[in-house]
């Protein structure tokens, strides 16, 4: 009897162990932690009176307001997918709303948008080149002489090339004279060939001269016109950064030299 006692109690001391410094692997050290662990049942009941407390999360789903075409302002769960490219609204469960989807552009407002695109870019590579240039007026000229100076320049090259050709179409016409008397003289008697063929080149070249005077005349008035217009610029962009020099207190005043008699 004794002996059997002792071998029970052997036995349940090695179950005791295993359950506590043993892994649990087997069913038997599952039901001997459960059974050795009292904070379990406690540890549960708080997490379910947690729960019970402060409640379960509720998963709220989103509220879309649009528009369809005749109208009507729709609230629905989802936006149809006749209205995807309408526009919509969500609201959060408040009915405040928390994200807008601007709709879709008509290919008339898309065109719209392109040629305004396209005119912003015009205007912004005009306002560079425009700032160029003032940049290479103010670098080119320090004083208005100097513009005064290069358009006579340009002028008189132009002139030049115009009083070249009058003298050039002026011993044409002298030419065509002869060439016309010679003609003239033959009558009746066929032409040479070689006379006609000079008279046609000779009313060919004075026609180009005559094109070409006429074309630098166009070009002088043009010409003029330009740096008459880059003489007035200039004149405004020096008055402009002289009145910002002034207002900083960084221009300095020109001083007058006297001298004595």
């Amino acid at each position: 009897m004794s002996s059997q006692r002792q071998q029970n109690l052997q036995g349940a001391t090695r179950i005791r162990l295993n359950s506590v410094s043993g892994p649990p692997d087997g069913a038997l050290g599952r039901r001997a932690v459960v059974r050795g662990s009292p904070t379990l049942p406690i540890l549960v009941g708080l997490l379910i009176g947690v729960m019970i407390a402060f409640g379960f999360p509720r998963v709220q789903a989103a509220t879309y307001k649009w528009t369809d075409d005749k109208g009507i302002v729709h609230y629905t769960d989802k936006v149809p997918p006749e209205a995807l490219n309408k526009g919509n609204v969500e609201l959060n469960k408040d009915g405040v709303p928390v994200k807008r989807t601007e709709p879709s552009p008509t290919p008339e407002q898309r065109r719209a948008r392109e040629a305004e695109v396209e005119q912003a870019r015009v205007s912004a590579r005009a306002r560079e080149l425009v700032e160029r240039r003032d940049k290479a007026l103010l670098s080119t000229y320090t004083m208005e002489s100097e513009i005064d100076l290069t358009r006579n320049r340009a002028l008189n090259t132009i002139d030049a090339q115009i009083q070249s050709a009058t003298t050039y179409s002026a011993l044409l016409t002298k030419r065509k004279v002869e060439l016309s008397t010679r003609k003239a003289a033959l009558g009746d008697k066929p032409v040479p060939i070689a006379l006609e063929r000079e008279l046609a080149e000779n009313n060919t070249a004075l026609s180009g001269q005559a094109n070409l005077i006429e074309t630098k005349k166009k070009e002088m008035v043009v010409v003029g016109a330009r740096y008459d217009a880059d003489k007035k610029r200039w004149q405004e962009l020096r008055a402009a950064t002289e009145a910002s020099l002034r207002a900083n207190g960084t221009l300095v005043p020109a001083t007058t030299t006297t001298t004595a008699k």
